[in-house]
């Protein structure tokens, strides 16, 4: 990604910005040591920064984005239940069962893969559109679905758009945020996959007394709804105002700054945070950011910030996270419970807890930091 236009002053001082986005993609932060051992020295952040209210502008463009991540919830939530009736339906063995829940996972690499040049192409609000535009054909094309091979090419198109969901809403909702909300805000694309799960619980249960050779084509073709929805709110969705920094829209850039201000401090900042931006634009290389870039010995810091992001990511996964969402209905199954209505009604209590938390979580983020929720839940 290469920066374009002309950029404005770069005399401001940068321990002023006080975070200017979340960074573009792949690109490189800007350099917050100064910042940050001038915060430590004053006992970290401030009290008034910490109780600073969220900015309801910047809310709701992180919500919108956020709706796409429901995309993925809902499909693993209501997956659980309609593989019971697909497999019914449809007559498919339970090897075809597995590669048909587990496939979007997999293609879903694809649009996760290409996200991140398309985001910093078209930009983040109309990525955001192809992501929702994605998932809506595949949803359709999954819930008028007559055969296993039809049904499986509707997971391959949703599932790319899934990938596009789960590399743009985060990426959004940090740059949009103000840095003493950017926990909370960007964290709201996780807690909307756990609505989305929940969603895709209640959906189960309330559909299962439809016939077999219907419900769940009912189920997978609902999940259309809020993909138009995201269709529709991209109208009225800010753009990134780091990506409108990389572009040389500075007056743009500034005006989102200002509208996502949630103090008086963070609005004064506005012209440092810009230039914070720019310099981040002009560091980059001419070609722009690659990956190298994060595993060359002169990127040590990055590099461990790499390591620890992808630990975390993998040993989530790696303890059946998703594996228990998914065939929860079989492990209730198994525990006993024969009627199908009842295994997918079961489910819904799970989806509650699981939802519940997750909104706890973001909203201590900002509070107690990441690393100390980190640690208690492990």
């Amino acid at each position: 990604m290469q920066f374009t236009g002309s950029p404005p002053s770069l005399e401001s001082d940068p321990g002023g910005g006080g975070g200017g986005g979340g960074g573009d993609c792949y690109g490189r932060l800007p350099d917050s040591e100064s910042s940050y051992r001038n915060s430590l020295k004053h006992g970290g952040p401030s009290r008034s920064h910490r109780r600073t209210s969220v900015n309801g502008y910047a809310l709701a463009g992180a919500i919108l984005a956020s709706t796409n991540s429901i995309l993925l919830g809902y499909d693993i939530g209501v997956m659980s239940g309609a593989a019971l009736y697909i497999k019914e339906d449809l007559q498919i063995s339970s090897t075809q069962e597995e590669i048909l829940v587990g496939c979007l996972n997999i293609f879903s690499l694809i649009g996760s893969l290409a996200a991140g040049k398309t985001s910093d192409q078209i930009g983040r609000r109309y990525t955001i559109l192809l992501a929702a535009a994605t998932f809506f054909l595949g949803a359709i094309l999954m819930g008028i679905a007559p055969s296993f091979p039809f049904l499986m090419a509707g997971r391959v198109v949703a599932g790319i758009g899934v990938g596009f969901s789960l590399m743009i809403a985060p990426v959004y909702s940090a740059e949009l945020s103000p840095a003493s909300t950017r926990g909370f805000l960007a964290s709201l694309p996780e807690v909307f996959i756990n609505v989305g799960i929940l969603l895709g619980y209640i959906s189960n249960y309330f559909l299962a007394g439809l016939p077999a050779s219907l419900n769940w084509r009912v189920m997978l073709g609902l999940a259309a709804l809020p993909a138009l929805l995201v269709g529709f709110a991209v109208v009225f969705m800010p753009e990134s105002p780091r990506w409108l920094v990389m572009k040389g829209r500075f007056a743009e850039a500034k005006r989102v700054l200002i509208k996502t201000s949630s103090s008086e401090e963070e609005v004064e900042s506005v012209d440092s945070r810009v230039n914070e931006m720019v310099k981040a634009s002009l560091d980059l290389p001419s070609n722009g950011p690659s990956w190298h870039e994060l595993i060359s010995p002169r990127s040590n810091a990055i590099r461990r910030i790499v390591i620890a992001a992808i630990g975390v990511n993998f040993f989530m996964q790696a303890s059946g996270n998703d594996a228990v969402v998914y065939y929860s209905p079989e492990v209730f199954k198994d525990a006993g419970i024969s009627s199908k209505r009842q295994l997918v009604g079961v489910t819904v209590i799970m989806g509650v807890a699981k939802a519940s938390f997750a909104l706890v979580s973001a909203l201590f983020l900002d509070r107690f930091g990441r690393r100390p929720l980190l640690l208690t839940i492990l």
